[in-house]
């Protein structure tokens, strides 16, 4: 494993703390883990099954999963970019002659060569800095586990808007609609790809310029009510099965945090139990490492300090098109 990682942020990299090798890390520090670490000796079957039962009191794992649903794959795999409009293709005589056999159709597609990488991070826990050792190591459990999440999430999140087709920026006021955008915004999806978009991910702030815009629009007809559709209505709606309020922020620097998707929407398919074939625009390859197809966990005990390391397979791929963004605004 490298023992550096870069997290991509919509544009900016932010390096993790460099393994400075046994004993050499701060307590407390997170850095990227170099391979060494995470030998067969010190994996932890104990604490691996502790991160199945453990609930992330953020709901990345969540949002992750509805967003970029996993898809179990070898560590080395190939996939089969299809040419979308073979799908679509039609043809008002395909009638058989007597005699003749049926006209013969070919399907070609693009194999793409792919694999999932191996990512991890580890934390040091200075004996003389705690009382109570395990209950120290379990809590680092859940923070290495949600932070390597935060981690895909924003991955992911960089891919779509990397991937996207813009449909540029548009005014949320008491005088537009929103929804309607929202709604526009799935039928130019789905005349690219030929199936209407089921995931549309909304920034936190992006949902809030919805809501002020149908508040401020109150006295029109039904404007007030919209304000106070659910999510989950709001996917009705617009008939989609998934909207996700994206809400996740990470420390972007020693003393500020960021939001993990700016002012945007993307709407875009994602279908759950998916192959690795399937027409969905993004799609999270996973691997099975020790502790399965999940993340797993090692421990390694010294006499002054003990090391929890975690570490999972994966790579988040965008194999389609049909991506499409839009960046509203109050004005």
């Amino acid at each position: 494993m490298k023992s550096k990682l870069i997290s991509p942020s919509f544009g900016h990299d932010t390096p993790l703390p460099i393994d400075s090798g046994v004993g050499h890390n701060a307590h407390g520090v997170i850095c990227a883990a170099n391979e060494a670490r995470f030998t067969a000796s010190h994996f932890n079957e104990g604490l691996t099954g502790l991160t199945i039962g453990w609930k992330d009191p953020q709901d990345i794992d969540g949002i992750l999963a509805r967003l970029f649903p996993a898809i179990p794959t070898a560590r080395r795999f190939s996939f089969r970019s299809a040419v979308n409009a073979q799908a679509f293709l039609s043809e008002t005589d395909d009638l058989r002659p007597i005699g003749s056999p049926f006209k013969r159709v070919e399907y070609s597609g693009v194999m793409t060569e792919a694999r999932t990488f191996n990512r991890g991070l580890t934390v040091t826990i200075d004996h003389d800095e705690t009382d109570d050792l395990e209950a120290e190591v379990a809590l680092a459990v859940g923070r290495l586990q949600q932070r390597l999440r935060r981690n895909s999430l924003r991955r992911g999140l960089a891919l779509l808007d990397a991937s996207d087709v813009a449909v540029g920026a548009k005014v949320w006021s008491a005088s537009t609609n929103p929804d309607g955008d929202l709604r526009d915004m799935g039928i130019a999806s789905a005349n690219v790809t030929g199936v209407y978009p089921n995931v549309f991910a909304i920034a936190e702030a992006a949902w809030h310029l919805r809501l002020n815009a149908y508040e401020a629009g109150a006295t029109r007809t039904n404007a007030g009510s919209r304000s106070l559709l659910t999510p989950q209505q709001l996917a009705q709606y617009l008939g989609a099965d998934v909207v996700e309020i994206v809400k996740a922020r990470y420390q972007s620097t020693a003393t500020a945090k960021a939001v993990a998707l700016p002012t945007l929407v993307f709407a875009y398919s994602a279908f759950q139990g998916q192959s690795k074939d399937d027409p969905s625009a993004v799609k999270r390859f996973v691997s099975s490492g020790r502790g399965g197809a999940g993340i797993g966990i090692y421990r390694k005990d010294e006499d002054k300090y003990t090391e929890v390391s975690a570490e999972h397979y994966e790579n988040i791929v965008a194999t389609g098109t049909g991506i499409q963004s839009i960046a509203p605004a109050a004005s």
